[in-house]
């Protein structure tokens, strides 16, 4: 049966998450877009939010949620060759359409009104920008380098037609 929904075949796997989330409804919009995104997991860092069911897909039964109190706690629990990417505007972040998306990435987000603190960024091994005139919201933000992510991977896997 047809669902109307393509999977993109990639090698590896990535997660996406929020520093210091403030808004429920942002994790649950963020949680739904991972789903949609074929994220293997989301994750939240010292939330300050309270959950809200913004989540109509019930992604919660695809997509685990990993809940750390630190990023100390977090960062011990990263899967063994993930890269960490960091997304936040910074001098030295690379804009997102010129990315090179790693096969093994775990995606972190900042707060909706502090973002990343800069030993974080320090620990980031990249860390990118989405090319925008204001803020973005971090479920946005969020959704957005996981549809790049998608849309890259998608990209390098169609066959290509010969020229004629």
């Amino acid at each position: 049966m047809d669902t109307g929904q393509s999977t993109i075949h990639t090698r590896g796997y990535f997660g996406i998450g929020i520093y210091g989330a403030k808004y429920g409804s942002n994790v649950g919009t963020l949680w739904r877009s991972a789903h949609l995104m074929q994220a293997g997991f989301i994750f939240t860092i010292g939330h300050r939010y309270t959950p809200v069911p913004s989540d109509t897909h019930k992604s919660w039964r695809q997509v685990p949620l990993f809940e750390y109190d630190t990023f100390d706690q977090f960062r011990a629990a990263l899967p063994k060759g993930a890269r960490l990417v960091g997304v936040e505007l910074t001098g030295r972040s690379i804009p997102l359409p010129e990315y090179t998306h790693p096969a093994c990435a775990v995606y972190l987000l900042g707060a909706e009104d502090h973002g990343l603190p800069q030993e974080v960024l320090d620990a980031c091994d990249d860390v990118v920008q989405i090319p925008s005139a204001n803020s973005l919201n971090v479920a946005v933000a969020g959704s957005i380098v996981a549809y790049d992510r998608l849309a890259k991977a998608a990209m390098h896997a169609q066959p290509h037609a010969p020229h004629e």
